[in-house]
């Protein structure tokens, strides 16, 4: 059912009581083709989104999604057809770049509401020019536009994109590329539109911003487009379905759980895919079964034991997909592999966890759950070996092999080379036709496999990056956020994999569907401790929500309390920040010192890579020459990686030092 305007209610009213406009038509496709160069992306798509619809887009990726939101906010254009949206209605989106702005982050986030800010520029105009008439027009819009709840409203949104108290007065320019995406995510849905059009909005957002977002967006009165490859957020969100498939747009009525199902029951009915589905189905029953035979009666397992049922009907949906993996046995299975004893780990002399105590088997499968800043990433580093134990001991079996998948890997990968030739840097001794073999299974086939990385995508370099772990035979399975940038194919592929894979995971995702078919414990970081949750994913969202509930309790309080001495509140908060600032300057100039000094020997190698290229070096009577070009290129490329490594140490010391003031 479409939502009215009169039917809002006082949020709605709220964010949008100053637009008295009435709702226009719709979002209207006509045998619309599009295409981006040579490739054809779809064609004749005929199809209606209606005022108040909100549809996920879903497709493989490079189907043309994202090219469809290109359409819509007239980047781009119909090569056959027509398409047809409201002139007066606004649209949001989140920008990609994000400048290098010196304001506070709020002020950023308030651009959004470009109502407010025409409000605003008018009103300095009048008070300018001593205007009485006009500034008490204008102050009556201001009221009207929510003026004077503005910065409390932008405060809402970044508080629940995880943004800490204070932070929205830090500069833009201080926040990272992944803190910058949610500050453009905030800034989007601070705008009273009328569409808003959210590109995988939760690939730099932790579990908890994704419930908070699944909330606002819920409550959303707009038209709302999502791209998503998240299936448990689209199925909150969405009560419809935009598919890319075959060149073809279709719109399909109810969440993704519904298209899934009628999808699966279109691919049964093909007789060759049919069969290779029943061998799925097959596969994952099999392992309900064993796990059905050993699952305590624990919340927990039950949940899991749903979740993996779940696994077996969605199958069918997925039988043509382009990714089939599974983990190599790994050559030993020590047991424990690792344990931790009352170890505290942390940055510089700053614990951010304390007192932990870990035993890993290697039948472990651990979901690691806790509020954004927690120290999730924290204990995961410490587990892969990465950061040093402040007090306490972590003890290692002698054949651990440990696999460790994070974010910042995916820049670790070499621009210039392929994924055979990064396959081969693993294993030189494999046969030509065995790594093309592999790398097929993760989508790299033919001239993708011999394609240099510089030019992929993120889902591209996130699955390179995977296939190189899984390679490797690892005994212990590292996972911090492996889903971001993933497509749902790859999602679900690496969902089966996970139920073959013989040794421990320890899995940090906001991809509850994973979550729930991969992980049978479930532990709990917070106020610096390591627990276990005995209950199930459900109920962690449960606590979140009282946890949220209890914060702002205590803000409340804390509010009162300011108002006896405001004056001396503010002189101690900006006597910490300054301190702060104090702290992280020196960090800070080491992360500048770093990244003109990579700029530098990145230049020389290009510089170098130009002249090995030009045959003429090769000639007999210039050997000298090219044996001191490539002793010289040799040298760089070591100074290079040991320069990176010393610039990524540096900038995770300084955030996490950022999360936790």
């Amino acid at each position: 059912m479409l939502a009215q305007p009169g039917q809002r209610g006082r949020q709605d009213t709220a964010i949008f009581a100053a637009r008295n406009v009435t709702i226009p038509h719709m979002l209207q496709f006509d045998n619309l083709s599009l295409r981006r160069g040579p490739r054809l992306l779809f064609e004749q798509a005929t199809l209606q989104i209606h005022p108040g619809q909100k549809v996920g887009v879903t497709g493989a990726n490079g189907s043309g999604k994202s090219s469809l939101f290109g359409l819509i906010l007239d980047q781009l254009h119909a090569d056959e057809g027509d398409f047809r949206r409201p002139r007066d209605w606004v649209i949001a989106h989140v920008e990609q770049e994000t400048p290098a702005d010196e304001r506070a982050a709020v002020d950023y986030v308030l651009d959004g509401d470009r109502q407010l800010r025409d409000v605003e520029k008018q009103l300095a105009i009048a008070e300018r020019d001593g205007n009485g008439t006009r500034l008490a027009e204008l102050h009556a819009q201001f009221d009207a536009v929510d003026g004077y709840t503005a910065p409390s409203r932008a405060g809402q949104l970044l508080s629940g994109l995880g943004f800490r108290p204070g932070d929205e007065l830090r500069p833009v320019n201080e926040f990272s590329g992944g803190w910058r995406m949610r500050l453009n995510l905030a800034r989007a849905l601070m705008c009273r539109s009328d569409l808003l059009l959210l590109d995988e909005p939760t690939n730099h957002l932790d579990l908890d911003a994704v419930i908070w977002l699944e909330n606002w967006l819920q409550s959303y009165p707009g038209t709302l487009l999502l791209i998503s490859h998240d299936r448990e957020f689209l199925d909150s969100v969405t009560g419809n379905i935009a598919h890319l498939e075959h060149q073809r747009l279709t719109l399909y009525s109810g969440n993704y759980s519904a298209f899934e199902r009628l999808r699966a029951a279109r691919l049964a009915n093909q007789q060759a895919d049919y069969i290779k589905q029943q061998r799925e189905i097959a596969h994952i029953r099999s392992y309900v079964d064993r796990f059905r035979a050993k699952a305590s009666k624990a919340r927990q397992a039950q949940s899991r034991m749903k979740a993996l049922e779940r696994m077996e009907e969605i199958a069918p949906a997925h039988v043509d997909s382009p990714f089939h993996f599974s983990f190599r046995e790994p050559e030993k299975l020590p047991d424990p592999l690792l344990n931790l004893q009352q170890v505290a780990a942390g940055y510089g002399t700053t614990a951010i966890i304390a007192d932990v105590t870990l035993s890993l088997a290697p039948d472990s499968r651990i979901g690691l759950l806790g509020p954004n800043g927690a120290g999730k990433s924290t204990l995961i580093k410490l587990l892969a070996g990465n950061l040093p134990c402040l007090q306490g001991e972590r003890e290692t079996a002698r054949d651990l092999k440990v696999g460790y998948f994070a974010q910042h890997q995916l820049e670790q990968l070499h621009p210039q080379h392929s994924p055979m030739e990064h396959m081969r840097q693993l294993d030189p001794q494999a046969r030509e036709q065995e790594l093309r073999d592999f790398l097929g299974n993760f989508g790299f086939s033919n001239d993708q496999a011999l394609a240099p990385t510089r030019h992929f995508s993120g889902g591209e370099k996130s699955r390179l990056a995977l296939a190189l772990v899984i390679y490797q035979r690892p005994n212990l399975l590292l996972l911090d956020e492996p889903t971001n940038h993933l497509d749902l194919e790859m999602r679900q592929a690496l969902a089966l994999a996970l139920q073959d894979f013989a040794g421990a995971m320890i899995l940090v995702s906001h991809d509850r569907h994973l979550l729930r078919v991969s992980c049978d414990q479930l532990l709990l970081v917070h106020d610096g401790k390591v627990e276990e949750f005995p209950d199930s994913l459900d109920e962690y969202i449960k606590w979140l929500a009282d946890v949220g509930r209890q914060a702002c309790g205590e803000s409340r309080d804390s509010d009162a309390a300011d108002g006896i001495n405001s004056a001396a509140a503010r002189k101690e908060k900006k006597r910490l920040e300054a301190e702060r600032r104090r702290q992280l300057q020196p960090l800070r100039n080491k992360v500048g010192k770093t990244e003109t000094e990579l700029e530098k020997l990145h230049a020389r190698q290009v510089e170098l890579e130009n002249r090995l290229a030009d045959q003429a070096i090769y000639a007999a009577e210039r050997k000298a020459e090219l044996q001191s070009l490539l002793l010289e290129k040799a040298d760089l490329d070591t100074r290079c990686a040991a320069v990176e490594l010393e610039w990524m140490t540096v900038s995770e010391e300084l955030e996490a030092l950022r999360a936790e003031n």
